[in-house]
């Protein structure tokens, strides 16, 4: 039979376990970004000489799970994981005033973990005053969906036509929705495939099969549930007459032809104002020719008659 004080002790470790449970706050950033993950103990001051900040991956299987520590006001990469080198800043002006919070800079997927902040201080003795836990959380936003359907004419209405949805390059994986604008009624899609990509992220094709009808206004939504984000593409059935476009066809004809008659009819004007131009030209100049040709025999009479 156990002794009735290691019952007791063993409850009471239980009961501190449970008191002393953080609470995780959850960062989200976008892959490539800065990440403040955040670990503050407000209203109190600290010296850095006294302090001691471990970072580390709050997973007991890891191997290595420091991910940053400040020993006596200094940085210590000892033995610091080699995957967050030069990638881990503590906010230096704050620490005095109980802001732990650190900076990990180019996250990536791989940065998608629980982390946990401890704050010792070092006096007579070594004791924990602050703890934090948080979740990193990482996501990308997706591309303007692109949304494709089909091209008929008037009479082919209750057919069974086809919608394609597509969008890339998100994480999450995104949730996908068809609604149909003119009741605003939400469709089932006919296929969803998700596609992983080597560098975590995603890319979606939706497609959706209904009967056709001839005001049809679908609309597709992409929705990125962790960043908030829901973009969307939608498509509007317009009728498309045989006969319509036949005539359509012909008045461009015809209005290409008048066009073309235009410019020749303008050509021929240009080039008659061009040769009546240079027939002025040339008469004007042939005029001048003859009164110098009139003028110049007269004056060397002038001359032999004059007088010596």
């Amino acid at each position: 039979m156990e002794p009735r004080g290691c019952g007791f002790l063993l409850l009471s470790l239980h009961i501190l376990r449970a008191v002393t449970a953080l609470e995780e706050k959850i960062v989200i950033s976008k892959r490539g970004d800065n990440a403040t993950l955040s670990c503050i103990y407000p209203g109190k001051e600290f010296s850095l000489n006294n302090l001691r900040v471990y970072w580390q991956i709050d997973d007991d299987q890891e191997q290595c799970s420091v991910v940053h520590a400040l020993i006596s006001g200094q940085d210590n990469e000892s033995e610091q994981c080699i995957h967050f080198k030069n990638r881990t800043q503590l906010l230096w002006d704050r620490l005095g005033e109980g802001d732990f919070s650190l900076l990990l800079l180019n996250v990536s997927q791989s940065d998608e973990r629980k982390y946990k902040c401890v704050v010792l201080q070092t006096n007579e003795y070594t004791k924990v005053v602050h703890q934090a836990k948080v979740v990193l959380s990482l996501a990308a936003s997706y591309s303007q969906p692109i949304l494709s359907g089909p091209v008929r004419n008037s009479n082919s209405n209750g057919e069974e036509v086809t919608f394609s949805c597509s969008s890339d390059n998100g994480y999450p994986e995104p949730n996908v929705y068809w609604i149909n604008r003119t009741d605003n009624s939400h469709l089932l899609p006919s296929e969803l495939n998700i596609t992983p990509h080597d560098d975590g992220t995603y890319s979606v094709l939706s497609t959706l099969k209904v009967k056709a009808t001839s005001d049809m206004q679908i609309e597709c939504f992409i929705e990125n549930k962790r960043l908030q984000e829901n973009i969307s593409a939608n498509y509007t059935q317009e009728k498309r007459n045989n006969g319509s476009n036949t005539e359509s066809h012909k008045d461009l004809e015809k209005s290409g032809r008048g066009a073309q008659a235009a410019g020749i009819i303008s050509i021929v004007i240009l080039i008659a104002l061009l040769a009546v131009l240079i027939c002025w030209l040339w008469k004007h100049r042939s005029s001048k020719l003859v009164s110098y040709t009139d003028v110049q025999p007269n004056e060397d009479n002038r001359k032999l008659n004059s007088p010596v």
